[in-house]
């Protein structure tokens, strides 16, 4: 939307927007998420949530593939979910206080087109908010403001008897992934947080990339670079079948890992018998495809994608498979991680094609719950944790990208190779999902209702406690 345009609808909205601000927008600064107890939905307990999130996700990345991939719109299936709000994603220490206008301002947001630009969360902050419910501050993996370790969603399923899972484009101890289930004080160090996921944690399945003998391409190396996978000790005794693993049934015994690594293992996982806990890290080492070689350039598609490893939804499908057995129910938090190293290089070709990867797996997971569960039984979320690469349809102005027809790259204008402010959107269907938009209780001008990232943690914990 052109400013000319926006001014004015702010005209309209101011009345409504300052009493907003006068309550939170930037006044004090939201700590923790509301109340639980103050929350009811329709019904109170889910069996089965589903968090997914398309890391670097803002308005614009879902227009983009929308319009390359159909021609308009409003056409993904998220995208006709019946709660549909806004989200602000601001870290602790960039939510200011009310002198300096932190947090997230939807007057100056709309007013200055640099004011998105600044204030920023990184991925484990966000991440970190919306498992725990608490702000912390940038790369806090799991740990608040003193680096004390928080619960996460996941834990608190796992002591319900409920299995869990964390999947990902890219490395499974990348910041996302890893700030559902680890805690660490700084998201780089890589190696301690894949050991507390795979020796130390509770959790069911992990997906993700970060094989330590194959390049970004899927070619075998000749030597191995292990970090993202705990250290050559851990990997080994993964491939062995040696690893002591922890208790993750709480029947006093270690839970040993069965270890996939192949593609046609993980097609092989989508049906039929499955272990009761799974890795699996597909033969590549940082991405599944948006860090292969070619013209990193060029237009979607156009460079031949790896052959050797899963998509997204394949590996959807299979962590689903394992979890399901569960009578329980479980937690499953599916990334797509690329979205973002796409958005921060700019790369508009691979941004459509990793955006497009997380909307067929956000189809196939509504194809699960339709087929093997039920929407009155299991809550499906689908967001972001911030918007990465300021994306506009015109350089200098907060637009929208312009639809130039299916099949052909949309006009986009990449206006910062960092992460942004910016509102980004949520989509949530099933058991408790109006509950979110009790939640949304802050205005802005152009996106409507929004709620804060922690409150996602909030809604979460009152419809499975």
């Amino acid at each position: 939307m052109q400013l000319k345009k926006i001014g004015k609808m702010m005209t309209s909205v101011m009345l409504c927007a300052a009493v907003v601000l006068t309550s939170g927008i930037p006044g004090v600064p939201a700590v923790a998420a509301k109340d639980a107890d103050s929350l009811t939905g329709n019904g109170k307990t889910a069996k089965n949530v589903i968090v997914m999130i398309s890391d670097g996700m803002g308005y614009n990345q879902v227009a983009a593939a929308d319009y390359y991939t159909y021609g308009r719109s409003g056409s993904q299936i998220y995208e006709k979910f019946p709660t549909i709000l806004g989200m602000s994603t601001y870290s602790l220490e960039n939510q200011g206080t009310a002198a300096d206008d932190g947090a997230y301002d939807p007057l100056k947001a709309w007013s200055d087109f640099y004011y998105p630009m600044q204030k920023s969360t990184d991925s484990a902050a966000a991440g970190t908010a919306m498992s725990t419910g608490t702000k912390t501050y940038d790369a806090a993996i799991g740990v608040d403001d003193e680096e004390l370790d928080l619960s996460h969603m996941t834990e608190e399923f796992e002591a319900q008897g409920k299995s869990t899972g964390v999947i990902s484009s890219v490395e499974f101890s990348h910041a996302t992934p890893a700030s559902f289930v680890a805690h660490n004080a700084s998201r780089n160090n890589y190696s301690d947080i894949a050991n507390e996921m795979i020796r130390d944690s509770a959790t069911d399945v992990i997906m993700g990339a970060g094989n330590p003998l194959f390049d970004d391409n899927g070619n075998v190396k000749t030597t191995g670079s292990y970090k993202y996978v705990g250290g050559a000790d851990t990997w080994n005794q993964l491939v062995n079948g040696t690893l002591e693993a922890a208790d993750a049934d709480g029947d006093g015994e270690s839970d040993p890992w069965t270890l996939i690594q192949t593609k046609a293992e993980f097609e092989a996982l989508q049906t039929g018998e499955t272990p009761d806990r799974l890795i699996g890290v597909p033969q590549v080492y940082t991405t599944l495809q948006q860090a292969r070689g070619g013209d990193q350039k060029a237009d979607a598609y156009e460079v031949a994608f790896n052959d050797n490893v899963p998509s997204l939804d394949i590996m959807a499908k299979g962590a689903l498979n394992v979890l399901d057995h569960n009578e329980e129910g479980f937690f499953l938090m599916i990334e797509g991680g690329a979205v973002d190293w796409a958005s921060h290089a700019n790369q508009s070709g691979r941004l459509i094609e990793e955006q497009a990867d997380f909307n067929q797996a956000v189809e196939a997971v509504c194809d699960w719950v339709e087929e093997n569960s039920s929407w009155s039984e299991t809550l499906l979320i689908v967001t972001g944790d911030h918007e990465t690469g300021y994306l506009t349809g015109t350089a200098g102005v907060n637009d929208s990208v312009v639809n130039l027809g299916t099949g052909t790259m949309p006009q986009m204008a990449w206006n910062s190779g960092d992460h942004t402010n910016a509102l980004i959107p949520f989509y949530a269907k099933g058991k408790g999902a109006e509950l979110f938009k009790k939640l949304a209780d802050e205005v802005d001008p152009v996106r409507g209702a929004y709620l804060d990232n922690t409150e996602l943690s909030a809604a979460i914990r009152q419809l499975t406690d």
